[in-house]
């Protein structure tokens, strides 16, 4: 079966390419990438045509630090429902974490997501597995043996490795599978029973904060590791400005660090939480706009390398509670590509260093043939018009659970199709 994406500006910064170029794809690979109506004849007589005028065409999107909820929390969601949502938000690759029942500390669960993925049959699906043990934060897992298995990395995800020892076992052996170590980090003995940031906001609306200092801290301690360990550190979802000032002197002094930022730290301040919205409830908090400002730099510099959603699925029961005892997160699939390309209307970042954050540099911290419309690779495809202008509506997400805080905002860039490995797994309905 033979597919040919024509008209469209192909951005693919793995190979340096923005342009008008047409792809072509043949039993699942891409067969060619050439200049508009240079790809022509026998080879393209059968091929199915898609026309991509007005639109971007450009590697699959990447999203390194997802929760699907399964197994153990589906009526959250499932691998099945957070495909379909990854698919909608143009991902056609993922990484889930570890925080399931049972937790992915083991080859036994590492399998079974792996094949639950394999089922759906719609987006590429790579296991985050558990630093220690049932995340308790007492006993190294087997890192080893969950690499066999197939995970990408090591993290236990919302509950930070508090242990400086541990820590410094785990990066030891992260060297050693040349696998990164993911901290959420947060010193916990500050940020007991907080539930937003700490600061006039908190104080105003009576809820406990979570001081910005449990982050850099923790930051601070978790680089103070690498040189002697020699591992590999990703700091997850960063919200504070000093923890990007941490990351980038460590990357000044070469020390193997790297970082992502969600969505929602780059668009939304302590402020969302007036109203006592728990859609705007979670982990690590949204902070000031000082913080977004030194966030937003650290995208313009590189400092920041990737961007990741956190996609968090609570239902209805999970959110419509006091605030304070709200689960934290939010679902970010399908609102990542317009709220990324707000970076590009302020002029941030360029719409190709858009398409890096979320495709090419994924990849490569977490050592994935992906992200590229390389000939000869999966043709893994996202298309979108970048100005088509919508209201986002979560009751129309395809996930199981619909906790956005971005419910009627006005934004722009739609996904009409993605591919995967030839296939296509999302149209737009109203393409």
């Amino acid at each position: 079966m033979q597919t040919l994406i024509k008209n469209g500006r192909v951005i693919d910064p793995a190979n340096q390419i923005d342009g008008a170029f047409d792809i072509l794809i043949n039993n699942g690979k891409i067969e060619a990438v050439a200049p508009k109506g240079k790809i022509s004849g026998s080879k393209i007589n059968d091929a199915q045509i898609i026309d991509a005028k007005g639109c971007v065409v450009a590697p699959g999107f990447c999203d390194m630090h997802v929760h699907f909820r399964e197994p153990g929390h589906e009526y959250k969601e499932t691998i099945e429902t957070g495909s379909a949502s990854a698919a909608a938000g143009g991902f056609s690759t993922v990484a889930v974490m570890p925080n399931t029942s049972p937790v992915n500390d083991n080859r036994s669960v590492t399998e079974l997501i792996i094949s639950q993925a394999e089922k759906t049959g719609l987006v590429n699906i790579y296991p985050i597995g558990a630093i220690t043990k049932g995340l308790k934060g007492e006993t190294l897992s087997d890192m080893g043996e969950l690499k066999e298995s197939g995970c990408i990395g090591y993290s236990d995800d919302g509950k930070p490795v508090m242990n400086s020892e541990l820590m410094r076992r785990a990066l030891e052996y992260s060297r050693m599978f040349d696998l990164p170590c993911i901290q959420h980090s947060e010193i916990l003995d500050l940020t007991r029973g907080g539930c937003m940031n700490e600061g006039i906001v908190s104080i105003e609306l009576g809820l406990k904060g979570m001081p910005v200092e449990a982050e850099d801290i923790m930051v601070f301690r978790d680089i103070c590791l690498l040189p002697k360990t020699g591992g590999r550190l990703h700091v997850a979802h960063i919200s504070s400005g000093g923890a990007v000032d941490l990351v980038r002197q460590a990357k000044a002094k070469g020390l193997p660090v790297t970082c992502e930022v969600a969505p929602h730290h780059f668009t939304l301040t302590e402020e969302a939480c007036r109203n006592y919205d728990t859609n705007a409830k979670m982990s690590p908090p949204l902070r000031t706009q000082a913080d977004i400002e030194s966030i937003k730099e650290g995208l313009r510099d590189g400092t920041i390398d990737i961007i990741a959603t956190d996609h968090a699925p609570h239902d209805l029961a999970d959110k419509q509670v006091e605030f304070d005892n709200a689960c934290f997160g939010i679902v970010g699939l399908e609102t990542a590509l317009p709220l990324t390309l707000k970076l590009v209307d302020e002029k941030v970042i360029t719409l190709q260093r858009a398409v890096d954050l979320l495709t090419q540099q994924p990849c490569r911290i977490f050592n994935l043939d992906k992200g590229t419309l390389g000939v000869g690779k999966d043709a893994d495809i996202v298309i979108f018009n970048p100005d088509t202008k919508y209201t986002i509506e979560p009751e129309n997400f395809k996930s199981r659970s619909k906790n956005s805080p971005y419910k009627g905002w006005k934004v722009r860039g739609k996904v009409l199709h993605t591919i995967v490995a030839g296939k296509s797994v999302y149209s737009d309905p109203n393409e």
